[in-house]
């Protein structure tokens, strides 16, 4: 399993409140019967006009080209529980979210990917974004989950997350399908000697 306890990155900022998933990804892109390719679809009505051409949203901005930690805002990722929002995200190349609350569903399927969604203050949030805003360099940010810390610019600020989300993470346990997966043996063994699925043998 894959130990994730830190992600190191460009940001990306992303302003306003709640953000559900119908905007993330539209719902017409949901027929796909794998994730693969809807990376391209993730804020399409808003970065895209009806004939295709680019409209201004940081998904577009060539500054943030490579970012993959994600700064929001309130109550990002509401709306519809669909899995295909924190895929599209992942699939652009978010790594991890920094926000001041998440929708709980939008979380845990995030947690489910190894995307650490964690939350700062209001005020920490509008200075990081600000900061990225008006930041020329690259400047990669630094998100510590054994430390709880986001480091940027010889600053940081406390980040936030349920100590179960992020022990799994830290521990590399987060990928439950996985693990599932990985147990099928043993699983098999302890269904056989389980009365009523062997036949009471």
């Amino acid at each position: 399993m894959t130990i994730i306890n830190q992600v190191a990155g460009k940001g990306l900022p992303l302003r306003g409140n709640d953000i559900d998933t119908d905007r993330i990804i539209p719902a017409r892109y949901l027929k796909t019967i794998t994730f693969e390719g809807v990376g391209k679809y993730a804020f399409y009505d808003e970065r895209f006009d009806a004939s295709g051409k680019s409209k201004k949203h940081a998904f577009n901005d060539a500054k943030y080209k490579g970012a993959s930690i994600l700064i929001v805002n309130k109550n990002f990722g509401c709306g519809s529980s669909r899995e295909h929002a924190p895929q599209a995200l992942m699939k652009f190349g978010i790594k991890a979210i920094v926000g001041e609350s998440f929708a709980e569903i939008f979380a845990g399927n995030c947690q489910l990917l190894g995307i650490p969604t964690v939350t700062a203050s209001v005020e920490d949030v509008k200075l990081l974004q600000g900061f990225i805003e008006n930041e020329d360099s690259n400047e990669i940010l630094n998100l510590n989950l054994e430390q709880k810390i986001l480091s940027f610019n010889d600053s940081s600020i406390p980040i936030d997350i349920s100590e179960g989300k992020r022990k799994t993470l830290v521990s590399g346990t987060w990928n439950t399908l996985g693990m599932l997966v990985e147990a099928l043996p043993k699983t098999r063994e302890k269904a056989g000697k389980i009365p009523y699925i062997s036949g009471f043998k």
